[in-house]
């Protein structure tokens, strides 16, 4: 069984900043790409921001030169530092992860996601 367990949400006031992590733990053989969803009410949730197994990283142009999408491989976590938050950011942030389990099997894995509210 694998898990991703997210943190770090909360209220940040509009110019601020925020910190996520998402550590993925359970029967992993290795982790390929990851990446971090959000979702709006009312909106479809969206891609912010995605690295590859390499750390090749890729943004939206919502977030380009706001967010950094990083990861740490020794400890199946990856991490997402939100600078100049918006109000408009203010969504569900949800982190997803393609792992190849202990069994070879390879699937998408989501975590439970994680409020941010950007407000004043």
């Amino acid at each position: 069984q694998v898990q991703l367990v997210e943190s770090g949400g909360g209220l940040v006031q509009p110019g601020g900043s925020l910190r996520l992590s998402c550590a993925a733990s359970g029967s992993i053989f290795s982790i390929n790409a990851m990446a971090w969803f959000r979702q709006a009410p009312g909106k479809q949730r969206e891609l912010v921001a995605h690295i590859t197994s390499s750390s090749v990283t890729s943004y939206p142009d919502s977030v380009k030169g706001r967010f950094t999408i990083s990861r740490d491989n020794a400890k199946n976590t990856v991490y997402l530092q939100m600078n100049s938050l918006k109000p408009e950011d203010t969504a569900v942030y949800y982190c997803n992860a393609d792992i190849t389990t202990a069994w070879r099997t390879l699937r998408v894995y989501w975590g439970q996601g994680t409020q941010v509210t950007v407000s004043s």
